[in-house]
């Protein structure tokens, strides 16, 4: 009993656990936290390191400057010799591929051609046939006795124009009418565009208003007209009944008669010019406008530092076919007073249409030479000018 005694005892010190069997991992455990660790194999808590942003200069810096793989691509640095380009085989096969290949793009290029060409070939027909052909013909007229008589007289024609009393007064009643009422229908469109575009209440039916004149016939129009400043028209008999005894005055056969046709020309071209303006004023970005408000830009300054550049292009189109509806200005004129009107409203279409009537086509044909030159001048002027203020504005 005293030797079992003295065994339990030394397994009691061995495991130094009481009811655990020595050599467990329990009683391992337990005597490795019993010893004493070395101070030498204690670590310090480690420090935490501050973490850098980089800014987006020094991030853009860093992968510029970041260590290249080497020897990615052995072969990039080294020179290609000779012996090292690839020599393809001039087989009969390849031959054959080639061949094909070329007759496959000349087909294609010549299916392209004839699209082309069949796209283009109906309308270059109409304008020389139309155009290029009367052109030549009329230049060939004006240098003729007459088209019945082709002795050419030399620049006798065109003398016989430009010293006629009819042609110059044509020309100089045509050139006062384009010169005020061309401006007077940009100016006028572009502020009622610009009234509109404010948010004015009732723009719809004002808009309707102005474009109603482009939907009524060319009689119509003459028959309202004759309605209204007739010698018994309308306008008579209004001041009649305001200004007891005033006179009556035939508009038409007055020194007032081209006013009234410059209130005709307005009437009738100031709704298309208006929409013109506006689709341009609805394609301004406004986050320019809006920047310039909040820096303080008034509606005048905004309106000649931004939106008058914004709005040139606009402006050059609207004054050119103004231009050119003011030419056709000639059709109500003639149906209001005939071939001959008053003195103020013979235009350069009533010399043309006289001429053709007594068949003087030697002179007619002059005058059309001399119009159409005039014409030229005048276009190329406004796009040279158009020009000028583009490239002022880029730079």
């Amino acid at each position: 009993m005293d030797n079992r005694t003295s065994k339990d005892n030394q397994l009691t010190e061995k495991g130094e656990v009481t009811g655990m069997r020595p050599g467990s991992e329990i009683a391992q455990a337990e005597k490795t936290a019993q010893k004493p660790v070395p101070e030498a194999t204690v670590k310090a808590p480690k420090e935490k390191t501050a973490v850098r942003v980089l800014s987006e200069e020094e991030h853009e810096e860093a992968l510029i400057n970041r260590p290249k793989p080497k020897n990615v691509t052995p072969l990039a640095s080294q020179k290609l010799a000779p012996k090292d380009i690839p020599v393809f085989e001039d087989t009969p096969e390849r031959k054959a591929k080639l061949e094909l290949r070329k007759k496959r793009h000349f087909k294609r290029k010549l299916r392209d051609w004839g699209i082309f060409t069949g796209y283009l070939t109906p309308s270059f027909a109409g304008v020389l046939i139309f155009f290029f052909l009367p052109l030549i013909m009329l230049l060939m007229t004006s240098f003729q006795k007459s088209p019945t008589n082709t002795d050419f007289v030399g620049f006798r024609n065109y003398q016989r124009v430009l010293t006629n009393d009819a042609f110059i007064s044509a020309s100089q009643n045509t050139l006062t009418f384009a010169l005020i009422s061309v401006p007077l229908a940009v100016v006028l469109a572009l502020l009622i565009a610009l009234l509109l575009n404010s948010g004015l209440p009732g723009k719809s039916l004002f808009r309707s208003f102005l474009l109603n004149p482009m939907m009524v016939p060319v009689a119509s129009v003459v028959l309202i007209w004759q309605v209204f400043f007739s010698y018994n028209g309308v306008i008579n008999g209004f001041t009649a009944q305001l200004f007891e005894g005033a006179e009556k005055i035939d508009w038409l056969k007055s020194q007032y008669a081209q006013v009234v046709i410059m209130l005709l020309f307005l009437w009738k071209n100031l709704g298309y010019n208006m929409v013109l303006f506006l689709a341009a004023l609805n394609s301004i970005p406004h986050e320019i406008l809006e920047s310039a408000a909040m820096d303080g830009a008034g509606p005048v300054k905004r309106f000649f530092r931004i939106k008058l550049h914004y709005l040139s292009p606009t402006i050059f189109f609207v004054g050119i076919m103004s231009l050119i509806n003011s030419f056709k200005i000639f059709r109500e004129v003639y149906l209001l007073t005939g071939d001959y009107p008053f003195d103020n409203l013979y235009m350069l279409q009533h010399f043309m249409n006289n001429s053709f009537t007594h068949l003087d086509y030697s002179k007619l044909s002059a005058g059309a030479i001399v119009m159409c030159i005039v014409m030229i001048i005048i276009v190329g002027g406004l796009f040279f000018a158009e020009s000028k203020f583009d490239k002022d504005v880029e730079e």
